[in-house]
């Protein structure tokens, strides 16, 4: 097959690796827009469950990645200045950079052919696309190839209240840690953790009043780092907050009710976008990767492959898009949830998606769950 991959994220990496392992014959190629040595953002993080899906799958690449992880068996949730170790929830996280270095040398070691700072401006692009047997777009959630072909693909588009900016900072964190702060303002809430021994992600989500009435949209650049320095002092302890093309935004849930037309396909966050509180998106997209590879592998014809694609990857993918839209809901309420005791705004947190039961809690921290209870006689009573 002569493959034509628009976007060197992730899931457009890991597809061609994945083709070109299965037949070295075919031709594929990734066009990604940046450069080699560039990426917006700082660490990615999977729960220790999650990576359980690359294993089964492919051992090779789990064996390559894994090595590099920072990892750690629990989250933090911080209530102000209550501290509240949740046991059971497992993470690992890599530098995003890091990450597409490894996938670089890994589909190039296999033969795929990646032309950075390069990329089709039009699927009519038959100088880079021309006799293409399969096009797929994984260039991310502002993907052209889905905005200019939203009637075929039946885009729907729901852009959230809330506002984030993703930082970094040099403050080592000892787990994933979820810091909500009462600020004059409003709460500010701190996604954090580390991702290399000397690094951690650090991203600071707002809801959009408390963002109106801290003034951001005055701030340069400088004085917004100051002010959220300033917020999570206490928890910086002294390291700074750092950029890398940080600026506000808000969270766009994407969904398509097509994921191809002729022979253009979607990929990761261009297919669909996942909230970053359940920290899910770059193992979306490597699984969308693993399930297009294997449904053109089994399929006799591109048509039966992509209709195959669709059907075998929506149903397990919607029920973590389900759990991804419930927890954006929880973080726009999170003004009001604060006024919760800060065992049971960890509980709530816990619980926000409808996956986890009591039960659940029990087991995975039996401590979280007998400090719930002394508050709750009906469960006390279970």
């Amino acid at each position: 097959m002569k493959i034509r991959i628009i976007g060197g994220g992730p899931a457009g990496l890991y597809f061609a690796s994945l083709m070109k392992r299965e037949d070295p014959a075919h031709d594929v190629v990734v066009f990604e827009r940046g450069s080699r040595d560039a990426t917006w953002g700082f660490g990615v993080v999977f729960s220790d469950r999650a990576l359980e899906f690359l294993r089964a799958d492919d051992e090779a690449t789990y064996q390559l990645l894994t090595p590099l992880m920072e990892t750690w068996p629990n989250l933090t949730i911080v209530h102000n200045d209550t501290r509240i170790p949740i046991a059971g929830n497992g993470f690992a996280a890599i530098g995003r950079l890091e990450l597409l270095s490894r996938l670089y040398a890994q589909a190039e070691s296999l033969g795929v052919r990646i032309e950075f700072d390069s990329e089709p401006s039009s699927l009519d692009d038959a100088a880079r696309l021309g006799g293409a047997d399969l096009v797929v777009a994984a260039n991310g959630a502002f993907s052209w190839v889905r905005n200019e072909n939203e009637d075929k693909f039946g885009t729907e588009t729901d852009l959230r209240s809330n506002r984030f900016i993703w930082y970094g900072t040099s403050k080592v964190f000892d787990s994933l840690s979820l810091t909500f702060r009462n600020t004059e303002h409003g709460v500010f809430c701190a996604h954090h953790y580390r991702y290399s021994p000397r690094m951690s992600t650090f991203l600071v989500e707002v809801t959009d009043a408390t963002w109106r009435r801290a003034g951001f949209a005055d701030m340069s650049e400088e004085e917004t780092i100051r002010h959220c320095e300033q917020v999570f002092a206490k928890d910086l302890d002294g390291q700074p907050i750092l950029s890398n093309k940080s600026f506000w935004r808000q969270f766009p849930a994407i969904s398509n009710r097509q994921w191809s037309f002729g022979n253009v396909v979607l990929m990761g966050d261009a297919l669909r976008t996942a909230h970053f509180s359940i920290g899910s998106g770059t193992r979306l997209a490597m699984e969308d990767a693993i399930a297009l590879w294997k449904a053109l592998r089994d399929a006799g014809s591109l048509a039966k492959a992509l209709a195959l694609y669709r059907e075998r990857r929506l149903p397990p993918m919607q029920k973590i898009l389900d759990a991804a839209n419930v927890s954006i809901r929880w973080y726009e309420e999170m003004d009001e949830l604060m006024a919760l005791p800060a065992v049971d705004f960890a509980y709530s947190y816990m619980t926000r998606t409808g996956r986890v039961s009591h039960a659940e809690v029990r087991r995975r921290d039996p401590a979280l769950a007998a400090a719930y209870e002394k508050n709750h006689a009906d469960l006390r009573a279970d």
